[in-house]
């Protein structure tokens, strides 16, 4: 029976209506099983009649059949009779029990107890009538859905059927099926109006809701289960659901055209498994979970098969079997009650939602987990929490345990965040809100139940977690409307911590009773943390009615001598005394799903929000590429393509990245990762003989003397260079090849030479990209024409370039568009189109070097670059054996080189925590070619069989690590050491220099491969002297800056290896910069080492924040800055040029756009003017939020990225750099990555996207950020700098395709050019101050020391924002415990309290750390000292050491780090201002790009537009 048919009949009055009238008399016999049909008499035969206390088993002989069993339960009823089914079993002719979707493709009956349909019988009439072997069985129907649970009718042509309750043994045939009919009840309601539902909802919104509506049944062992039975069964909801269509009366949305439903049914069949019956049957592909087929053409075996498989994966969903300890699952629990503590309350309040919030279990992607401590841990900031009704409700009122029978369920909402290890300190003031950068930053969430909480607390800082099923929750600050609720709880908690102190300074616990301690607190004064009042009576009330409180902190505490306190035991009487209710707790380490929660928030309309980020102004141009992406694509379906982490990466790298990354989701990188494979020539031939001749004479020949032809027929189509071909290959994507040329081999065999075009989506940009588009890679082939299998229509597509022609392409693009959507409606073949090259090996796309495609002359590009790379690894000795060529690097005698330290005796082994990862890790060092020794014995030199003799020079650093602090880092020393070496261990070629020749510097970093040698040292004595006059350096040639060919050896297919070097003027004219434009330009990091690159002008920054932008003003005096959205003056400037109908934007942004003065309007940057576009737009919903994976097109279209995006497409200019956080290529599952590059290949540019180390760039810190290159089709696009420093870490990859990656820089861990910037080296020299330091304005005091010192402080006379955050007293008191040595954190900590100024005791380790340092990472870090011979931890907007980076204070000194020491950590020199107060500084530069790393781009940036001046 189809699909379709199964739905039609609908039931809405409890009965089952059908198309026959009951009929006694047929024209043949009814099919019947065997059994049943061997007794022809059974009308004459005894009747069983069942009562309805018992049920007992037929005898064979007893059995009546379905006519009668229907006669004899007949109630009062008119037309065809409908009965009730219990203890049924649906079966085949042999009795053999069968699934009830059986009934569609093969005979099927019915047996079990029938029942009126209500209990209105005639007279003398039977209750319960057992038949065995009904007729067949017509069809199944599901009806139910205005009742809200489902019932399932059979019908054969007696009467329809009811189904109870199906026989204990058909149980496993039967639950599966009606789960599927629950899903379609479910479904309708929340999506029928006539029900209370939205047909709105979008997809996620609507498996988030069936979530809540399963998470009662037994037979999912948690969300994801539940998850995937849902998408499982789209296909077969939908299908039942659209049947609803035909009978619906009402004007409704149909089913069939709801978006959510056409979603959903797309998803299962997408997921669908394929599954291929071992008979011969038409193949079909069946769902192991779905209720339907791909073909309506299956059989009884394919059918069958189906089933089974949805059994086998069924029984894997249901529930697993708890276990537990009973020793404790009988533990009791008090329960409070709400009258108990009302008066410690607000009168009764409601919630009230200001924000969009989103369902929890959509933001939350948690595997199924049993063990609640393996949930995902997150931050709540700015919450509430509140009943069913939305009433405020105290914490108290649920246990402090998971309990069985809870009545009473409370659920929150609030902004989450990733876990930072921050804490709630018990003396901040509970009225101040949570602070608007946690606002900001979170993602507004409704909670499911809340079923468990606990306070942790240590003496200054108190933490208060909450759990549902989905994760655990740390809170922040209440919000303002809910704090009245939670400072009770909070009170308590003071309460019990001030008892604890108050019997651990007694000689013996036990000597304080219960009534003494409410004594002692009684005594407490009213500034007190912990007054509750100055009677004693008062103080025994609230310490009884919130006991729960204190009872768990003493349970908690580590002290077995506080757990057991007289204090604890009275208290616990004094509790029961007042008949406290009693919960049994349940302490199994298993999930409790036992009943349905439902968060109101989940049936309440979208809100205007009070906070909610403005939608992103976007060119219809991107609003058209990310919307048609979100329309057609989820999440989930990316899911296949994320993969594991990328093995090797170093394990402790997580802990010291910063918010994006110390707990960050693993980049896109498959699990066994290969390189890509180096641009390859392939021969194919296949033995097929077909129509193949060629046209015409031959007109030239190939370099083997081959005839090259110009036409070719196969299968009687043209083939010709320059055109597209179809081959045969069993690829999930038809290989196509653009033909480069046409030859014959001696043989006579038909051949092309051609480049393969890879699909899209077998690119970087996966399901992102065109199914129209191709792009061209350097894999060139040679194929036989008889393997071509058709030719192919690919546009070689060039579009006119310039914000001019915006209009004229798009329109172009939408006539595309049109047409081949056009040709798609008619089964048209596919057209497609290929406008860029696609370079995997060097992350990029490329224009399409159209002037040397498809000649026909012989030559192949692809194979011109091939044998350069050849000839490039090729090693050969010159004839008189005086130099010799290594990875295409030509080598002479007295030339300087790079070796790496491992082939010396090492000084110190590397550091071990993460603040001193970069300590023994060493530069190369420096060698002079003294001799090159090939073996005679050999027929061809090799690298093996090549040695040199090399002469050692020294650094500084190898001498002492004092020596290199006061140093010039790019000093060497002569020395008399000479090593001989294989020819192999040489890593690169420098040059030595006098030093008054050395190119000068701009800024802290040195890009060129130049070192200075001026005295001599001996390793043997350690001494050190001027270079004697006897001894003659060989001296680089000045101005001998050849590429980086010839000084960086290449070989590990890292881009940045063969960059070019060039020494230029650091300092050009403002008519040689690029006029630029920096978007979201925080205090100007990045413009400010684009400035020292000297090639770029900031005319104009766009900046949110005004601190940050009166800042940029500050450092950038010739810059207009606009502190505005940057969405307000995009919608402006379409506006000002006339394009406002380009132009896709909210009300709010026209309003706020048109309210700008005229002096605004005026200075407002318009197209042609900005050639380059720059800046690091803020993933706000995917940043800190890794684990919220399920963004809809609503939410996506806030993302700042999309306005980014669409200033480049509306001004068009030559270059444009987009810098993000680094896992911003994993953000979203990668989609949002992907999608960036798709816009902008989408406009014309050529891309380079790649991942970069600033520590590996001359600054002391580890700050790991993604890029992404765009230039012109008219411009070079830059290559990415070759990294200059030794700095700890693996590559940084992208994940391509096919288990490929790409690395935009080699690690530096083996060895660079320099050595390691120091903390040392950075702020060794600042003068001393104080925790809390806040003179604006100091003398330096010391002259500098470092080289980094000379260059970052420059010409400033005075040093500014030398200030630190204060620490309270308590936090300064352990800082000064701190031992003063590297990797000194809170474990160092002596295990002792102190006395604070308020007369309170403390202990120095925060009680909470050591409790919940197993769970997180043992806290590492966390009052941690910065080591002098380490780095910095990626610089953060907040330090403190609680904070997400403990690692803050000062190697010697008791304070956090200054506002200027993380500048100098960032690379800012001395003379940058910041703005604000401490905490908007702290956060500008937290924000900021490096400036050496901005600098390090903008030296490529100079070099790509200076070899296009050079063409």
């Amino acid at each position: 029976m189809p699909s379709d048919s199964k739905a039609k009949k609908v039931a809405t009055k409890g009965k089952k209506r059908g198309t026959c009238q009951k009929n006694e008399t047929r024209a043949s016999p009814p099919k019947r099983p065997r059994r049943a049909a061997a007794h022809v008499d059974f009308r004459e035969k005894p009747v069983e009649v069942i009562d309805e206390s018992s049920l007992i088993e037929s005898k064979k002989e007893q059995v009546v059949d379905e006519l009668l069993a229907v006669r004899l339960t007949e109630g009062q009823e008119n037309g065809r009779p409908n009965r009730r089914l219990t203890d049924f079993i649906v079966h085949d002719e042999d009795f053999a029990p069968q699934y009830l979707e059986m009934i569609e493709v093969s005979d099927m009956f019915l047996s079990g107890v029938i029942l009126p349909l209500d209990d209105c019988i005639g007279e003398g009439k039977a209750k319960r009538v057992r038949c065995e072997g009904s007729e067949r069985i017509e069809e199944w129907d599901i009806s139910g859905y205005e009742d809200g649970s489902p019932v399932i009718w059979l019908s054969t042509n007696i009467a329809d059927y009811h189904c109870l309750k199906p026989a204990s043994s058909y149980r496993k045939f039967y639950d599966l099926f009606f789960e599927k009919a629950r899903a379609c009840i479910e479904v309708y309601k929340k999506l029928s109006k006539s029900a209370g539902g939205n047909p709105d909802l979008t997809l996620d919104e609507l498996v988030a809701g069936l979530v809540r509506s399963f998470s009662s049944s037994k037979c999912f062992s948690g969300v994801s289960s539940i998850k995937d039975f849902v998408i499982s069964q789209g296909e077969f909801i939908y299908n039942q659901l659209k049947g609803l269509d035909e009978t619906s009366k009402n004007n409704e949305l149909r089913f069939s055209e709801m978006p959510v439903l056409l979603a959903l049914r797309d998803k299962s069949q997408k997921r669908n498994l394929v599954i291929e019956p071992t008979v011969d049957v038409k193949k079909t592909k069946l769902d192991p979970l779905s209720g339907s087929a791909g073909t309506v053409d299956e059989d009884e075996d394919a059918k069958l098969a189906r089933l089974l498989q949805q059994e086998e994966f069924w029984g894997s969903m249901k529930q697993k079997k708890r276990k537990g300890s009973s020793s404790m699952a009988n533990a009791i629990y008090i329960k409070v009650h709400e009258r108990d503590i009302a008066d410690d309350y607000p009168l009764p309040a409601y919630y009230k939602q200001t924000v969009e919030e989103t369902d929890e279990y959509i933001a939350i992607d948690s595997d199924d987990v049993i063990n609640p401590d393996d949930l995902p841990r997150k931050l709540l900031h700015n919450w509430s929490l509140y009943d069913s009704d939305l009433r405020m409700m105290s914490l108290e009122l649920l246990p402090m345990r998971p309990c069985e029978d809870i009545d009473i369920t409370i659920f929150g909402s609030g902004m989450m965040t990733e876990d930072d290890g921050g804490g709630f300190c018990i003396e901040d003031d509970l009225n101040q809100s949570s602070s608007g950068s946690e606002v900001e930053m979170g993602l507004p969430i409704f909670l499911s139940a809340i079923k468990e909480w606990m306070i942790e607390f240590g003496s200054s800082m108190v933490f208060v977690s909450i759990r549902t099923d989905m994760a655990w929750y740390r809170l922040g600050k209440p919000s303002t409307q809910y704090a009245p609720w939670f400072k009770t709880v909070l009170k308590t908690a003071k309460l019990g911590i001030s008892i604890i102190s108050l019997l651990k300074e007694q000689s013996r616990v036990s000597k304080l009773s219960y009534a003494e301690a409410l004594k002692k607190v009684s005594e407490f004064k009213k500034d007190h943390v912990s007054y509750i009042s100055s009677e004693v009576a008062a103080v025994e009330r609230f310490t009884v009615v919130h006991g729960q409180i204190l009872l768990q902190l003493f349970d908690e505490f580590p002290d077995v001598n506080i757990k057991r306190s007289a204090f604890a035991t009275g208290l616990t009487n004094k509790m029961e005394q007042r008949k406290h209710i009693k919960w049994v707790g349940n302490k199994k380490l298993i999930l409790q799903k036992s009943q349905t929660n439902l968060n109101p928030q989940a049936n309440m309309g979208p809100v205007v929000s009070k906070r909610k980020a403005m939608q992103a102004t976007a060119t219809r141009l991107i609003n058209r590429i990310w919307g048609e992406y979100y329309s057609n694509y989820s999440p989930e379906d990316l899911q296949e393509e994320t993969t594991e982490k990328v093995k090797g990466e170093h394990e402790d790298e997580e802990q010291e990245d910063n918010e994006e990354d110390a707990e960050e989701e693993p980049l896109i990188v498959s699990e066994e990762v290969q390189k890509p494979s180096p641009i390859s020539m392939k021969v194919r031939s296949h033995d097929r003989k077909l129509e193949v001749r060629w046209e015409g004479n031959s007109v030239d020949k190939t370099l083997l003397g081959e005839p090259i032809y110009s036409r070719a027929i196969v299968h009687g189509e043209v083939i010709a260079p320059g055109g597209s071909v179809m081959v045969d290959e069993s690829d999930d994507f038809p290989a196509i090849y653009f033909v480069e040329y046409m030859f014959e081999t001696s043989d006579g065999t038909k051949m092309f030479h051609g480049r393969m075009m890879q699909h899209g989506a077998e690119t970087v940009l996966g399901n992102a990209s065109n199914e129209r588009e191709v792009f061209l890679t350097n894999s060139c082939t040679n194929y036989s024409l008889q393997d071509i299998k058709q030719p192919v229509v690919v546009e070689i597509r060039k579009m006119p370039w310039g914000h001019n022609f915006r209009k004229q392409n798009i329109n172009a693009d939408r006539l595309d568009r049109e047409r081949a959507e056009e040709r798609k409606k008619k089964g048209l073949p596919l057209e497609y189109y290929c406008r860029s090259l696609y370079w995997p090996e060097k992350g990029a796309f490329f224009c399409l070097p159209s002037a040397e495609m498809g000649l026909g002359s012989g030559d192949c590009n692809s194979c011109k670059i091939r044998e350069a790379e050849e000839a490039n690894d090729k090693f050969k000795v010159n004839s008189s054996g005086t130099g010799f060529v290594l990875g295409g690097i030509q080598y002479s005698l007295h030339d300087f080189v790079y070796v790496q330290s491992e082939n010396f005796v090492r000084r110190k082994e590397a550091g071990t925590f993460k603040g001193g990862r970069n300590v023994g890790l060493e530069a190369y060092v420096v060698c002079e070619l003294v001799e090159i020794n090939v073996e005679k014995e050999t027929r061809q030199t090799s690298e093996r069989s090549t040695q040199i003799k090399v002469r050692r020079f020294f650094r500084p650093e190898d001498i002492s690590s004092e020596k290199a602090y006061c140093s010039d880092i790019r000093e060497i020393y002569y020395s008399e050491e000479t090593h001989i070496l294989p020819v192999e261990v040489i890593e690169g070629k420098c040059e030595v220099k006098k030093k008054t020749d050395l190119p000068a510097c701009s800024g802290t970093t040195v890009l060129d491969h130049i070192f200075f040698c001026e005295r001599l040292y001996d390793p043997s004595n350690g001494s050190l002297r001027q270079l004697p006059a006897n001894i003659k350096l060989s001296y680089s040639r000045m101005g001998d800056n050849s590429d980086v060919a010839s000084r960086k050896r290449k070989g590990k297919g890292k881009e940045g290896d063969n960059d070019v070097e060039v020494e230029k003027p650091r300092e050009e004219s403002q008519g040689n910069c690029l006029a630029t434009l920096d978007i979201f330009a925080g205090c100007g990091g990045l413009s400010e080492g684009l400035r020292q690159a000297g090639v770029s002008m900031t005319k104009w920054a766009i900046e949110y924040e005004e601190p940050a932008g009166e800042a940029f003003r500050l450092n950038h005096p010739e810059s207009l800055v606009f502190v505005n959205n940057c969405n307000v003056i995009l919608k402006a400037v379409m506006e000002k040029c006339g394009d406002a109908d380009d132009c896709i934007s909210t009300a709010e942004a026209a309003e706020l756009a048109a309210a700008l003065g005229e002096n605004v309007i005026n200075d407002l940057p318009l197209p042609g003017q900005v050639e380059f576009i720059n800046g690091g737009p803020p993933c706000q919903g995917f940043s800190g939020m890794n684990r919220f994976n399920h963004s809809t097109w609503s939410k996506v279209q806030c993302e700042m990225i999309l306005a980014f995006l669409s200033f480049a497409d509306y001004f068009r200019p030559k270059y444009f750099l987009l810098e993000n956080v680094r896992n911003f290529v994993s953000f979203n599952k990668g989609q949002t990555f992907r999608l960036t590059l798709a816009s902008l290949l989408e406009m014309g540019y050529q891309v380079r996207f790649g991942i970069l180390e600033a520590g590996t760039f001359g600054v002391s810190q580890s700050r790991k950020r993604a890029f992404i290159w765009a230039a012109s089709p008219e411009e070079v696009l830059p290559e990415w700098p070759e990294p200059m420093y030794v700095f700890g870490g693996p590559e940084l990859k992208v994940s391509l395709s096919r288990n490929s990656y790409y690395a935009a820089a080699r690690s530096t861990a083996g060895g660079a050019p320099f050595r390691a910037v120091t903390v040392r080296d950075t702020i060794g020299e600042l003068p001393a101050v104080a925790n809390g330091a806040s003179k604006a304005t100091l003398e330096y005091a010391n002259d500098p020391e470092s080289w980094y010192q000379k260059q970052i402080r420059g010409n400033m006379a005075a040093l500014t924002d030398h200030i630190s955050k204060e620490m309270n007293e308590l936090n300064l008191i352990r800082c000064k415990r701190i031992p003063k040595r590297p990797g000194a954190d809170w474990r160092d900590l002596p295990e002792e309290t102190v006395a604070l100024s308020n007369g309170q005791k403390a202990d120095l380790i925060p009680w909470c750390l050591p409790n919940t340092a197993a769970r997180h990472n043992q806290w590492k870090g966390l009052f941690g000292r910065l080591d002098w011979e380490g780095n910095f931890p990626t610089s953060i907007t907040d330090p403190q050491p609680m904070g997400k980076v403990g690692l803050c204070f000062h190697p010697d000194q008791d304070r956090i780090v200054t506002v200027r020491e993380c500048a100098r950590s960032q690379g800012f020199p001395d003379s940058y201002q910041f703005c604000g107060n401490i905490i908007s500084k702290h956060r500008q530069i937290g924000n900021a790009v490096p400036p050496p790393l901005a600098y390090a781009l903008g030296r490529k940036l100079k070099e790509a537009l200076n070899s296009k001046r050079a063409r």
